[in-house]
């Protein structure tokens, strides 16, 4: 299926949302992904939950497939930057990697003043905050201002809440060596530059983004779980920010930002129990702002569809092949 085929497919596609998986074998349920590992590898299967506020918010028609097949692209594109666990791709919503051992730290790279989480800089910053892990922040920046270089504010890795850090405090808690430290600074800041440079070519501005790491037996540093997609980063569209910062509007999103302030605005995200189900329409816009971007940044590539096959079955199979089961 190609960008400009998308429309005539949606009503089908909601038909067809992948909220889980029930692959006969032990399994991890993440926030959008299911896990399973063996043979010293693990399958995740990218799904079609929309994570936000530490949780699942609700499901995005094709969201799983068009994430995993962008990660792999990206994965490819940056190994002279830094290798990664990628092995291979058995089913369009299903990556197979190596089975390391996690970095307990997410590496957030920020090129502008923005967000609206709890773990924002911006958030942060509209409080009085000058100094964020462990960098110094200019006075005067108003929300979504270009920062005057990219910054590294790292995270620490939780299933319920992630907890801002600087990498000096990483260390002295033994999340992780000087060493670690030093390789994985570096090569997050060099993706988040190569990662900008592909976006501006394609249209469309890398606001942040956040990358994970792992170990391998002989502890080299791999790039682990997604890169450069929407759901792990914030992408604009570049034509359109400079009007829409003139008119005090937010930028134009091409990630899951639009649909977070939508919940923001109805709701406490983080503390109710039950959330509001979104609008079928803002879910299918989601979906085609997601293939969209896709479709910008790796040149057009199609998303592979069959519209009469057993999900479950494609992709049980897939998962056995790929452990090799």
């Amino acid at each position: 299926m190609r960008f400009s085929e998308l429309d005539s497919h949606l009503a089908e596609l909601f038909q067809q949302v992948l909220e889980e998986t029930n692959c006969p074998l032990p399994k991890k349920i993440g926030k959008v992904r299911d896990i399973y590992a063996e043979n010293g590898r693990i399958a995740l299967v990218s799904t079609d939950r929309l994570s936000a506020f530490d949780r699942s918010i609700t499901t995005i028609p094709l969201k799983g497939r068009i994430l995993n097949l962008l990660s792999a692209w990206w994965f490819a594109e940056t190994q002279h930057i830094i290798d990664n666990h990628l092995i291979g791709i058995p089913h369009p919503n299903v990556l197979i990697a190596e089975d390391c051992t996690p970095v307990p730290v997410e590496f957030v790279v920020r090129g502008y003043m923005t967000g609206s989480t709890s773990t924002s800089l911006w958030t942060h910053y509209k409080a009085g905050a000058r100094e964020y892990c462990g960098n110094r922040i200019p006075e005067g920046l108003r929300k979504n201002d270009r920062l005057p270089e990219p910054i590294l504010t790292p995270t620490t890795k939780d299933d319920e809440h992630d907890e801002p850090i600087s990498g000096a405090e990483a260390v002295e808690r033994g999340l992780l060596s000087q060493d670690v430290w030093n390789q994985a600074s570096a090569a997050a800041l060099a993706l988040f530059q190569f990662g900008a440079k592909i976006a501006e070519d394609a249209g469309y501005i890398l606001a942040d983004t956040k990358y994970e790491m792992g170990l391998r037996p002989d502890g080299s540093l791999i790039l682990i779980d997604e890169i450069h997609t929407p759901d792990s980063s914030r992408f604009w569209k570049a034509e359109s920010l400079p009007g829409r910062i003139a008119r005090g509007e937010e930028p134009e999103s091409a990630d899951k930002e639009f649909l977070r302030l939508w919940y923001a605005k109805r709701c406490d995200p983080y503390n109710d129990e039950e959330l509001p189900e979104a609008p079928q329409e803002l879910r299918a816009e989601l979906t085609q702002r997601y293939f969209g971007i896709y479709s910008a940044l790796t040149g057009g590539k199609e998303i592979p569809y069959d519209f009469q096959a057993n999900l479950d079955e494609e992709i049980h199979s897939a998962v056995k092949e790929g452990l090799q089961l």
